[in-house]
């Protein structure tokens, strides 16, 4: 299974270009994913560039020095055989930005993030299954 996943407001706190205060749960819960074979594809707005500087790289590497493996950075290497679209295709989806996503604020944080507590084990049961059948 294919899991894109936002990283300001999903992974990290929204502090945009910095890397703000992880998110709780979600470095458990991505890695528990990769644990039950989900491919972890980071889905993105940072991106690498002259006025921004690295701040695409400095998000890989973050989640690299997390434990975290990343299958993909804002594509899917599988899809290139069945298609040329430059959205990476993903079977879930996980962006405070998604419509429906349970959202959390806590204390000290920017704006609202991702509830992992609600996410993570709804998205764990999808991989069990997945991986029963």
């Amino acid at each position: 299974m294919y899991i894109c996943v936002d990283f300001d407001g999903t992974i990290v706190d929204h502090r945009y270009p910095e890397i703000g205060p992880p998110v709780d749960g979600a470095i458990y819960w991505i890695k528990q994913f990769q644990s039950l074979g989900a491919k972890i594809i980071l889905f993105t707005m940072r991106s690498d560039n002259q006025s921004a500087g690295n701040v695409l790289t400095e998000a890989v590497n973050y989640l690299e020095s997390e434990g975290i493996k990343l299958f993909g950075i804002n594509h899917n290497p599988d899809q290139s055989a069945w298609t040329t679209s430059p959205k990476a295709y993903g079977d879930i989806y996980i962006d405070d930005a998604a419509f429906g996503c349970p959202l959390i604020q806590p204390v000290k944080f920017q704006r609202s993030c991702v509830d992992w507590s609600s996410v993570g084990p709804e998205i764990e049961k999808k991989l069990l299954s997945n991986n029963l059948g």
